[in-house]
């Protein structure tokens, strides 16, 4: 994969009220740069959010307006959220993982993708886009949660 991005934010709170706000689709557009609308489009096969459940995601990215499913690939709460693109512009893996720490929780975010053409040869700027973009999403995630 052309893009290789992963951020990682202490956030003073405990791992499961940070994971069960950040796990919840319901919540992407408030805290994930970019997303207008997030919505559950297929159920996990023991129905709601799970393993297998789809997202379908609007997202502008670049001043691009990109249309995207995730398939929940592993689903661990309040620790892991795994996610792979089975629908968009560009093949994507996204990752939220939530560990303890002294301090409250280590989130972390890591997403990788963008495999061949146009995407390999922007790969540079692309990480840099990501790797900022992930960077706000854990500060509004932060801000979200501790109501600053």
């Amino acid at each position: 994969m052309t893009i290789d991005v992963s951020v990682e934010r202490v956030i003073p709170l405990p791992p499961e009220r940070v994971a069960e706000y950040a796990m919840d689709w319901r919540h992407d557009a408030e805290w994930t740069q970019g997303i207008r609308t997030a919505e559950l489009t297929r159920e996990a096969d023991a129905g709601g959010f799970g393993v297998d459940a789809e997202i379908t995601r609007t997202a502008f990215f670049l001043g691009r307006r990109i249309d995207y499913v995730l398939r929940v690939a592993a689903y661990e709460p309040p620790r892991l959220l795994d996610m792979i693109s089975v629908a968009g512009p560009m093949p994507m893996h996204v990752t939220y993982a939530f560990e303890p720490d002294a301090r409250g929780t280590r989130a972390r975010i890591r997403v990788r993708g963008g495999e061949g053409g146009f995407y390999r040869l922007a790969a540079p700027l692309l990480a840099r886009q990501v790797r900022s973009s992930l960077r706000k999403d854990l500060r509004d995630l932060e801000q979200r949660l501790i109501g600053r």
